[in-house]
């Protein structure tokens, strides 16, 4: 703790660390990126270059590369620094990379010949660099047991440069596939992720003393069936072998969920927020068994894991990880947090469930999770710029 007399008062801390810049833009990104995709669904199109790049495929790419990816960087450029003690990016080259970011989110929506290339270049630029900010102090500690959640950046780094090959006309793939295959790499980083601070955070954060039960082999037969049920997925869908990889692991996450549970997490939106992300994992697992089995239509697994998982666990965390590095209490976080979660977890209902039962009333479905999505990144824009933009409550630097 630093004596009062230490402390400097930064009124100004976007540029102090990784999650500050990153949240702060996935956050509104989140909210300008699905009303521009309500707008295209409702109306017209709005890209300046649906030729090259259509809408629908706009959209897959930008909630991965785009939104998803921003909220990677900004947790894992502010954890890396508390993993290994080394710092990692700040000031004038941090708010550089933010800046690379943000213009391949911008050009497609640019009516120039070189705004696509302008928007690969930019984009991989910012892959590329990211990439190396990670690293570096991994390798300067020598922690390689972080390597494995590097790689998930560098492959999906790898994944964005076949897309624009394939946008480019230079490569021959099924762009859908590119997205499903950047998709299951973010879903292994949850899976990676989530079971280091899940449990973590729900046994501080409980209210009570509680140990929940982890096994080393759950540990690495997630990570094991999860990888091969992908690389099967992506090479025969409809086969029975998905079938079975995808819902061995459905009983293997609710038992991983079993020992994790404690009826305090419900009192908690910051808890429950993450344990209900994880929830969907199970559920599109399940679905995509149906899908294999030719039952329903593929967009189903894809929305459970994209809105459901991602969505949702991705919104706690930023929630969660902004109060905890600006020095407030993650024990009692703003009371409309329950609020937001609960608009994204049903949004996550009406995009999945509603049109398998409902399929007649698809449209109106679709629009309502889209207002929903809104209504929640909206609401945490409304909360978390301010304390983004603004310095530490405590005083310090970050």
């Amino acid at each position: 703790m630093l004596m009062p007399e230490e402390r400097k008062h930064y009124r100004f801390a976007l540029h102090h660390l990784g999650f500050r810049p990153f949240f702060l833009l996935a956050g509104l990104f989140a909210v300008v990126s699905m009303v521009i995709w309500y707008w295209r669904y409702r109306y017209q199109p709005v890209l300046a270059h649906m030729d090259q790049l259509p809408a629908s495929l706009w959209h897959g790419h930008e909630m991965i590369f785009g939104y998803a990816l921003a909220v990677a960087a900004g947790f894992l450029l502010t954890a890396e620094r508390n993993w290994t003690s080394v710092p990692t990016l700040q000031g004038m080259p941090l708010m550089l990379l933010a800046l690379l970011w943000l213009i391949a989110r911008i050009a497609p929506f640019v009516d120039h010949s070189v705004a696509l290339p302008v928007m690969a270049a930019s984009d991989l630029g910012f892959g590329l660099w990211l990439c190396f900010a990670l690293l570096t102090p991994i390798v300067k500690v020598k922690q390689w047991q972080h390597l494995g959640i590097w790689l998930m950046i560098a492959l999906l780094v790898v994944v964005n440069a076949l897309f624009y090959l394939q946008l480019f006309q230079q490569l021959s793939v099924a762009p859908r596939n590119l997205e499903l295959a950047a998709l299951y790499i973010l879903l292994l980083l949850v899976l990676l992720m989530g079971r280091r601070v899940i449990p973590f955070f729900i046994e501080k954060g409980a209210g009570y003393a509680v140990h929940l039960t982890n096994h080393r082999w759950l540990d690495v037969a997630a990570v094991v069936l999860f990888v091969l049920f992908a690389l099967v997925d992506l090479a025969a869908p409809y086969s029975v072998l998905v079938v079975l990889l995808a819902w061995s692991q459905v009983v293997l996450h609710l038992y991983r969920l079993y020992g994790w549970y404690t009826v305090g997490i419900w009192h908690k939106p910051l808890l429950w927020v993450l344990f209900v992300g994880y929830i969907w994992i199970i559920g599109g697992l399940f679905i995509k068994g149906l899908i294999a089995l030719q039952w329903l239509d593929a967009l189903f697994g894809l929305h459970a894991f994209a809105y459901g998982t991602l969505g949702i666990i991705t919104l706690g965390m930023m929630a969660r990880v902004s109060l905890g590095h600006t020095g407030r209490d993650v024990f009692n976080p703003p009371l409309i947090l329950f609020w937001l979660f609960a608009f994204l977890f049903i949004g996550s209902i009406v995009r999945v469930l509603f049109p398998i039962f409902l399929p007649t009333l698809y449209s109106t479905w679709i629009v309502s999770a889209q207002i929903l999505w809104i209504s929640s990144f909206a609401g945490f824009c409304w909360i978390y710029v301010p304390i983004l933009i603004k310095g530490r409550i405590d005083g310090r630097y970050g």
